[in-house]
């Protein structure tokens, strides 16, 4: 006899909706900022506002320090009308891509569910853009901080209004890859299904079996016919097109959320410039990874792309063919617990004058990434992308590391830094880190730090691919030129931002930046730039922590 219930899949859409307000940070508010100044204007069209880029210029001769400050004028232009917006993710139906689908469409119809310690509602906890806040003055009646989201800075997609699909090797249809990857509850699965099949399966993927462990090749069953690379470019090309048209979008951002890598060797007349990369992907040459084939696809077709995996997908040829293209990339690997820790304990420990002397880190968990680990070269990949995390910090301070002998290259002294990563099937995506920070104290003394951290890795990467995708749609609105020094009227036109998306090193393992300029892992520093560049884009100076007014008569 049939069951008197419904289930998910026959349950009307009406039946799913929630009787619980939506939460605060899914909910829509208009852009409700404006800025009375001389250097802010508004068109219905842009915001555009001057920016004055403020820092120092220091020459050092033996051992004095002369300091010059500097003033570089700029203006941004920020398009108000939000772009369109799809998503394409290569690999769509691994543990982070269909956790992102389902919990988009569990916010877009604001499904609640039950669990063992009650009811439960949609949301968008994590998302540094829609549930955290910037703070933007003072109130002058009060003295009192006023703050607000930082996605309300300036007009930003809406993560319910992003169009989904992509691409896999595995060709599971959505609602049985959320199923397949146990992260979510059964209740919100049961609901969400419906909505996760309406999506279909995933686009037929390229598979190269090389560059992955050999575990992954039992999944590889939806994959695009033969090995000429040349022809996988253009089928992904083609891909792209008719995605953005069917959906008739504006912008779509390529996200690479599939399997780690192993790292591409870099050789001279392969992928070192953008004519010798395009040769190597007409020859198919081995050494074109999966991931830099999208990454071409989608700069060739105007998109952008980011890599939320460690390996070295931007070889020189990608970045060059990008800056030749000014298309826009960014990466690399999402940072999302044991490293973002990392950057705040270990800039804490040396920030306070205490010198680290080793870091190890071990983690083990059971999902198919950690599946995918479990192979040396792939590990290797994810082990490069964790152990730079703490470089810029220990080069800021040398009272307590020793910079390199003249002429010698390398780090200089450094702390000892290990990372192990364990396959244990058992944990599933629930992912084990542990964290020891030995370090030497006042006197020769030593201090022991020792942390212990649970977390559902992939619903702390979820949140980090939203808040990619769009910082990226805003980035491509987004563009300057260089005031003239004296004052007088602007000769310049307005171009776009640099193709490398630096700005979105807060929610990235390895910061991909301009070549030739420094990487900066301080998670602090990352989101005082961010914070800092929404603000110069509505005309608004950086926070300033001195708070002159509570110091002085």
């Amino acid at each position: 006899m049939a069951p008197n219930g419904t289930s998910g899949y026959n349950t009307p859409d009406s039946q799913l909706e929630s009787v619980l307000p939506v939460h605060p940070t899914a909910a829509r508010r208009p852009h409700a900022i404006t800025v009375q100044s001389e250097n802010t204007l508004y068109s219905d069209e842009h915001i555009t506002s001057k920016f004055y880029n403020r820092g120092s210029s220091v020459t050092v001769n033996d051992g004095h320090f002369t300091i010059t400050p500097t003033v570089e004028p700029y203006q941004f232009q920020t398009q108000r009308a939000v772009s369109k917006t799809g998503l394409m993710m290569i690999g769509v139906g691994g543990n982070n891509g269909s956790t992102l689908c389902a919990t988009i469409l569990a916010n877009r119809h604001n499904i609640i569910w039950h669990t063992k310690s009650g009811i439960q509602q949609p949301n968008y906890i994590g998302s540094l853009l829609r549930a955290s806040t910037v703070r933007i003055g003072t109130d002058p009646s009060t003295g009192h901080d006023v703050h607000v989201p930082v996605s309300d800075v300036l007009p930003m997609v809406h993560p319910n209004d992003l169009v989904l699909g992509g691409w896999d090797i595995s060709g599971l249809p959505l609602d049985k890859a959320m199923e397949r990857a146990k992260v979510l509850d059964y209740d919100l699965q049961r609901q969400v299904a419906p909505h996760m099949a309406a999506l279909g399966k995933p686009l037929p993927s390229i598979y190269y079996p090389d560059f992955i462990a050999a575990n992954q090749e039992e999944r590889a069953d939806n994959l695009i016919p033969g090995d000429d690379k040349q022809a996988h470019l253009e089928h992904i090309r083609a891909d792209i097109r008719k995605f953005k048209a069917d959906n008739q979008l504006d912008r779509v951002v390529i996200f690479w959320t599939a399997n780690t890598e192993r790292y591409s060797d870099i050789i001279p007349g392969v992928n070192d410039t953008a004519e010798n990369l395009l040769h190597a992907i007409k020859a198919s040459h081995s050494e074109i990874s999966p991931s830099s084939l999208f990454a071409v696809a989608a700069i060739l077709e105007g998109e952008p792309f980011v890599n939320g995996a460690p390996q070295n997908t931007f070889v020189p040829g990608v970045i060059d063919l990008a800056e030749r293209h000014k298309s826009f990339i960014g990466g690399d690997d999402l940072k999302s617990g044991q490293t973002k820790l990392k950057s705040v304990l270990a800039e804490f420990l040396v920030n306070a004058g205490i010198k680290p002397l080793s870091i190890a880190s071990y983690n083990h968990l059971g999902n198919n990434d950690g599946h995918n680990l479990s192979a040396e070269r792939q590990f290797r990949s994810k082990e490069i992308s964790k152990s730079s995390v703490v470089d810029d910090m220990v080069d800021a301070n040398r009272l307590l590391y020793k910079a390199p002998a003249a002429g010698e290259k390398g780090k200089g002294e450094h702390p000892d830094h290990i990372v192990v990563i364990k396959y244990v099937p058992a944990v599933g995506d629930s992912k084990r880190a542990i964290d020891e920070y030995y370090s030497e104290i006042f006197c020769g003394g030593r201090s022991t730090i020792n942390i212990f951290n649970e977390c559902e890795d992939s619903l702390l990467a979820t949140p980090l691919i939203l808040d990619l995708t769009i910082l990226t749609e805003l980035l491509t609105r987004i563009k300057y030129r260089k005031l003239p020094a004296d004052g007088s009227a602007a000769t310049e036109d307005f171009k776009p931002l640099y193709s490398v998306l630096s700005l979105l090193s807060y929610m990235l393992k390895a910061p991909l930046v301009k070549p030739g300029t420094e990487v900066v892992n301080s998670l602090n520093r990352q989101r005082n730039a961010l914070e800092s560049f929404l603000k110069a884009c509505i005309g608004v100076e950086g926070s300033s922590d001195l708070l002159l007014e509570t110091r002085i008569w």
